[in-house]
């Protein structure tokens, strides 16, 4: 995935803070000297809103100097930890970095201070992790659900329509899947107009940062240590996250499931991927914590160099796979020709245990999304009142375009909408000017087009000042954050192995961007200071 970030610094909002962060660190004595003076100033580089940053907290104009000379000092102090502790990615100005480990870094994008986020919400999303954990499975068992509710968006969408072609292989030949892992993220923004937190979507496949996501945290709370005093943050308000430790633990007890000693865990990755030491920190778990090896293959790959065995077992480059972990395969262009259809059918017709098989994959389609979220569905797989109540109060309104009166009203309203395609991995969906036009065009046309899409309620976040870092630089600007829960589910028959919420990604982004994915170039990566409001 590409792993650039936010556009230039050059909008009217965003001003250059520090310049490279080449220039010598402020002394020690001169940082306690400034501290009293600087610490109101400070306290605002996140505040809660557009008018906070604005308002009396920002310190007077003889101390901005002083106060920019520490954030580089911080921002520089923050490359270095990055450079130290493996928070990177691939530079895109190399064209090897995205296929050769070690070649071509850069520090990952992140944002200076994590952002502040209510402790009421924050329980909200960690309890909410195995409800839609439990939900997946339940859903994913049912195959005539996810063949009916899909049947209208596969005669638009031959992506979706090839992955419903591999379901329905398997339900014919009623594949049993008696082992299930899932390593999901389900992501939220606070909504300002409503006061709550409402679900942005729900990811089954490839969920991305667990290793990098984890490493900002720990950034944050080394910074905190470093310059808590100046800035009046604690520390120990950041929430742990163990995400890259925690989804290593569940491909590790998966594999122990399958009760292979010399067998493998796989990871299905793309042929370029510049965001693989997110990844490498799963492998490295994996080996160090718990002594199992993982491969990495492209679909590509598997085709050539798998084959399945007649009692069903995988074996990749003579290899027997355990567990296969999807880091790829979530947009068509993963799959570029038939050669990768067929390595993923491969994957699927086998008994290793699929991260995600194709049923769990198809749970996490826009549309199933939108069923999901219509009246008395969620009844359908869900026995518990208390769960579904928790369930529909994150329920951002989503609609079909097939509800007419509100179609009239995205045309009208486009700003209160957003239209969503079935894809992954950001930069796909629409807004304003475009979501009207498109809505127009579909009406016309009058055909199944509509069901390409969704309809979603847009969600108004507030806005805070945010020191960002990308490339060296750090620069200021007005941002909104998404925050997504990692959670784990891991089901042998009918023990349920694992059940847990598991670490959590934050990721901010400058509030003029719609997009909002740190691979396809929108964020940065961020993390989170618990507050009582």
């Amino acid at each position: 995935m590409p792993s650039s970030c936010v556009s230039s610094p050059s909008s009217s909002h965003r001003h250059q803070c520090v310049g490279r962060l080449l220039a010598p660190p402020v002394p020690r004595a001169s940082l306690a000297a400034v501290r009293p003076s600087l610490r109101r100033s400070f306290v605002s580089l996140r505040a809660t809103s557009t008018e906070a940053a604005a308002g009396p907290d920002v310190a007077p104009t003889g101390d901005a100097g002083k106060a920019a000379a520490v954030r580089a000092e911080m921002a520089e102090a923050a490359a270095v930890w990055c450079a130290l502790h493996g928070l990177v990615v691939g530079d895109r100005a190399d064209p090897r970095s995205g296929t050769v480990p070690g070649v071509g870094l850069v520090h990952a994008p992140f944002s200076l201070l994590p952002a502040r986020f209510p402790s009421s919400f924050w329980k909200q999303a960690c309890e909410l992790a195995p409800i839609f954990n439990e939900l997946v499975d339940r859903v994913s068992l049912d195959g005539e659900f996810l063949q009916s509710s899909l049947s209208r968006t596969r005669q638009v969408d031959d992506f979706t329509a090839r992955l419903l072609e591999i379901h329905a292989k398997m339900m014919a030949v009623n594949k049993k899947e008696d082992i299930r892992l899932g390593l999901h993220r389900s992501d939220y923004m606070l909504d300002s107009e409503t006061n709550s937190l409402l679900q942005i979507e729900l990811n089954t496949i490839s969920t991305s940062f667990p290793g990098l996501g984890s490493l900002v945290s720990k950034l944050h709370r080394s910074l905190l240590n470093r310059y808590g005093e100046v800035l009046g943050l604690d520390s120990e308000r950041i929430p742990p996250n163990w995400a890259a430790s925690q989804f290593a633990e569940a491909l590790y007890k998966a594999w122990a499931e399958y009760h292979h000693d010399s067998a493998v865990v796989m990871m299905v990755v793309q042929p370029e991927e510049r965001n693989m030491y997110d990844q490498y920190w799963l492998v490295n778990h994996l080996k160090e914590s718990h002594g199992v090896t993982a491969i990495r293959k492209t679909l590509a790959q598997v085709e050539a160099e798998g084959q399945v065995l007649p009692d069903g077992t995988l074996v990749v480059d003579g290899r027997r796979v355990a567990v296969v972990y999807f880091r790829a395969g979530y947009a068509p262009n993963d799959y570029p020709s038939e050669v990768e259809w067929s390595g993923r059918l491969l994957i699927e017709e086998s008994s290793a245990i699929k991260c995600p098989s194709i049923s769990y994959h198809l749970v996490g389609t826009k549309k199933i999304q939108q069923e999901l979220a219509k009246p008395n569905v969620l009844e359908r797989f869900v026995d518990n009142k208390t769960h579904i109540a928790k369930l529909r109060k994150c329920f951002a309104g989503l609609w079909s375009l097939d509800n007419d009166e509100i179609v009239k009203s995205a045309i009208e309203k486009p700003d209160l909408f957003v239209l969503k395609p079935q894809r992954e991995g950001g930069g796909n969906n629409l807004y304003g000017h475009d979501l009207r036009e498109t809505l127009i065009r579909l009406q016309k046309e009058q055909g199944e087009a509509l069901a390409a899409y969704i309809l979603m309620q847009r969600i108004f976040p507030r806005a805070s000042l945010t020191q960002l870092v990308q490339g060296g630089v750090c620069f200021e600007d007005l941002t909104i954050s998404e925050l997504g829960i990692f959670g784990a589910y891991l089901r042998n028959k009918d023990n349920i192995v694992i059940n847990d919420q598991c670490g959590y990604l934050m990721r901010t982004k400058v509030s003029s961007s719609n997009e909002g994915g740190v691979a396809a170039g929108f964020a940065v990566l961020d993390s989170i200071i618990l507050t009582d409001e």
